[in-house]
């Protein structure tokens, strides 16, 4: 790796930091480097704090090297007053005369304006270094921003032989076919993304919590489908804890911690879905089943990633996994799982 791949790597280290509580905004990281040394580090702050620019640069104790250092940041820096002021006006009010970008900022109220910015204020700015990696590393908020849609991961759990369940269920609760610690990696997911997404028939037949239990973090938001509202009062769902999205096609009113969105069943559901999401700006969402919902986002190519656990159970019959053509880029083992990880970006 060349010394600026180096430094732009550490951002990237950096940004991963702050990923879960930086939502929707993106996890940028940042680093000053003064003759070869890193005087200054940071990452975005939670939603509605500072970004990783500014959090580097008020790291760096003696201001006044500034002037010579170089400024490391995984995505151009903005130009424009949202809940804070432009990162470019305090690259240039610091007098930091040069800085190395990982790759351009797709928002409309940045795009390009911020390089700029800089440039026109006499700032060397290089672009595009590890520029894929950067682009990877802030993947939901590119998305969402130049595809008007979530990150969508679908996820499911399947049987040796195929089957996401078995064919009779003594218990309204989920089958577990994987061990605990493919579980606990789910939880994880669940804290790293902002919603988490089933159909009607997975909670008659599992009543999910879609929580992170299992893992220290945030719950998403949790949505289901429910065209007739015929899902019963007293299922997890609706028990008001986490912010929850119904969407029904007849009008209900709202609830503490639980809306209804009307769509028109008659019409493409999982477009209409994906735009009430980008309506509310939620950046990425997690399809975790049944077969049907998650068929549907296959069928229609809307999906980004995919996590296939494949448990060493045996069942049979039952119902069966979804269709799903891809080849797996990577496959990990989990103790007797296998997780196959897809891409479709």
């Amino acid at each position: 790796m060349t010394t600026n791949e180096i430094y732009m790597q550490r951002c990237l280290d950096l940004a991963a930091k702050g990923l879960v509580d930086a939502m929707p905004n993106p996890s940028v990281g940042a680093i000053v480097v003064y003759k070869d040394t890193i005087i200054g580090e940071g990452f975005t702050s939670a939603f509605g704090g500072s970004h990783a620019e500014v959090n580097a640069i008020n790291s760096v104790k003696n201001k006044d090297l500034l002037k010579e250092c170089t400024l490391y940041v995984s995505l151009e820096p903005c130009n424009h007053f949202g809940k804070t002021p432009p990162c470019s006006d305090l690259i240039v009010h610091s007098k930091i005369p040069k800085v190395v970008i990982g790759c351009i900022d797709p928002f409309s109220e940045v795009a390009g304006k911020g390089i700029a910015k800089l440039r026109a204020n006499g700032i060397d700015v290089t672009i595009g270094v590890l520029e894929e990696a950067c682009k990877t590393s802030h993947k939901r908020f590119f998305t969402f921003h130049t595809k008007k849609r979530p990150f969508i991961i679908l996820k499911w759990a399947e049987s040796q032989d195929g089957f996401l369940s078995p064919k009779n269920k003594n218990e309204q609760k989920p089958v577990w076919l994987t061990n605990v610690y493919s579980r606990q990696l789910v939880h994880k997911m669940r804290s790293e993304e902002m919603a988490i997404l089933v159909g009607k028939q997975t909670v008659f037949d599992d009543n999910p919590t879609l929580n992170t239990r299992d893992w220290f973090g945030k719950n998403p938001i949790r949505l289901y489908i429910d065209k007739e509202n015929k899902i019963p009062k007293d299922v997890h769902l609706k028990d008001k804890s986490i912010p929850t999205i119904c969407f029904t096609s007849e009008v209900q009113k709202n609830q503490t911690n639980l809306d209804f969105e009307i769509l028109d069943f008659n019409q493409n559901v999982h477009k209409q879905i994906c735009q009430v999401l980008f309506k509310r700006n939620i950046q990425s969402v997690i399809i975790e089943g049944g077969s049907f919902t998650l068929q549907q986002f296959i069928n229609a190519d809307l999906w980004d990633e995919a996590f296939v656990f494949k448990s060493s159970v045996l069942l049979n019959e039952g119902t069966k996994a979804p269709l799903f053509n891809n080849n797996p880029f990577e496959i990990k083992s989990i103790i007797n799982d296998q997780l196959f990880l897809f891409k479709n970006y």
